[in-house]
């Protein structure tokens, strides 16, 4: 009997490019009405409210990205089993994996929202946040966490489905709460006049929408990957599992935002216009970003479904296409960033000094996305092979040690915006070349 009714939701099976591509796609476009919808935050804020709003909600973006992220780093722990199951086609334990997952999700929206709510004042003063944003800063974070269920649990469900090989639809529901919040943020920031507050509200929203949407298509699946509510709970060897393979990506994730965190209190010590600018520089990158996301995620996937199945040749032609296109696709985007960043900086807030910070980081980041592109998408093809200890040690070195010994360094004598932006390019190229050795080294052992 078939683990799938539909098995072109398999990775397992059929042309490997059109495969991964038609994988990919998706991802890329719910990514793309993510970030939209994020960024659209920051461009009514930055028209209409005020340039302090845009630096407000921009300084805090390393703080969630810091505590969603720890999350996120065990969702995908929980997707790499799931997907190793569905390959392996052993419907019980992808059952099991699935309501141990949805339970991990749950505790997590309790303990994030608890510590965002009553943390975020303690954590912005520590950051250095200026007093002239601090009181919007706070008002954002704190509503923002608030309603960080409906994130999480809008995770944990679309990562289900992604490990399942169905892509589609989480595509479906990301457009729609997308479109939801760009609609809320003009009805409670334009017509009701709320400030900051509003565009939060406007996201949480927006996330619980897309939550039960994803809960709702679960439910009505009759295969392994359906939800009942009864079986919820903690399994004691595939949480051991999913701990195994999520928190060193966990671990990872933090130990790169708490980095960021210094180097986003660097910044802060430029003033407001250089934490609005470089944060308007940071939407903009996310949109770059993308490509990274897709095919990291892709590849993630397709490794785990085929390391079940028990297929090298696939892995590894996977591979060198997975990379192909990640490198190919975000550098072209690194170049249209470098000729288009005045005008895009200048679509958050038109203020000179604010276009200066943002283009400055921009110019300089930009050619060296390809270096940004390899090491995440490296980074996921050792968590579907089984290696999710690698990518922690070579991001622990290179992208945060090496970054907080320059600012606890250089950094004290050298008060330059000019280091927070030279930093990224040369971390990510250190990081590359220790990867390529890295994948070397694996295949001559025969991992893949």
């Amino acid at each position: 009997m078939n683990l799938f009714k539909n098995r072109d939701n398999l990775l397992t099976e059929g042309d490997i490019k059109k495969k991964i591509i038609f994988f990919a796609i998706p991802i890329f476009i719910g990514q793309l009405f993510q970030q939209l919808y994020n960024t659209v935050d920051s461009l009514i804020v930055g028209n209409f409210i005020s340039k302090s709003a845009l630096a407000a909600v921009s300084s805090t973006g390393t703080l969630t990205f810091l505590v969603i992220g720890f999350f996120f780093g065990f969702s995908m722990g929980a997707g790499v089993i799931i997907a190793r199951e569905i390959g392996a086609g052993n419907k019980e334990k992808t059952s099991v994996a699935v309501h141990t997952a949805v339970a991990m999700g749950l505790f997590f929206s309790v303990v994030i929202t608890v510590l965002g709510v009553f943390g975020s004042p303690y954590l912005l003063r520590a950051m250095g946040t200026p007093s002239e944003v601090y009181d919007e800063a706070v008002l954002y974070l704190r509503v923002y966490f608030a309603g960080c269920t409906g994130l999480i649990m809008y995770n944990t469900f679309v990562g289900i489905l992604q490990a399942s090989g169905d892509s589609t639809h989480p595509l479906i529901y990301l457009i729609i709460s997308s479109m939801t919040n760009v609609v809320l943020d003009i009805v409670f920031i334009t017509v009701f006049g709320m400030g900051v507050e509003g565009a939060a509200l406007a996201t949480i929203i927006s996330q619980f929408l897309s939550m039960f949407l994803s809960l709702r298509k679960l439910r009505k699946s009759d295969e392994s990957i359906h939800i009942h509510f009864s079986k919820i709970r903690f399994e004691k060897e595939t949480l051991r599992e999913i701990i195994h393979y999520g928190f060193p990506t966990a671990i990872q994730g933090s130990i790169i935002d708490i980095a960021n965190i210094l180097i986003q209190s660097y910044v802060n010590s430029f003033g407001a216009d250089a934490v609005a600018g470089i944060g308007a520089y940071a939407k903009i990158e996310g949109f770059a970003f993308l490509p990274v996301i897709s095919f990291s995620m892709a590849m993630t996937t397709f490794i785990s479904q085929n390391l079940g199945a028990q297929k090298k040749e696939r892995i590894r032609k996977g591979i060198r296409f997975g990379l192909f296109c990640t490198i190919v696709s975000i550098e072209l985007i690194g170049v249209l960033t470098f000729v288009l960043a005045p005008y895009l900086i200048k679509a958050f807030n038109a203020d000179p000094e604010v276009i200066y910070y943002g283009v400055l980081r921009a110019q300089i980041c930009s050619l060296f996305y390809c270096l940004l592109g390899f090491s995440n998408v490296t980074s996921a093809i050792l968590r579907g092979l089984g290696k999710p200890v690698a990518p922690v040690v070579v991001m622990l070195i290179c992208w945060c040690a090496v970054r907080v010994i320059v600012f606890m360094t250089i950094g004290q004598v050298y008060h330059n915006i000019l280091l927070t932006c030279w930093i990224y390019p040369i971390t990510w190229g250190l990081s590359s070349v220790v990867y390529i050795v890295f994948l070397k080294l694996i295949k001559r052992k025969g991992v893949f």
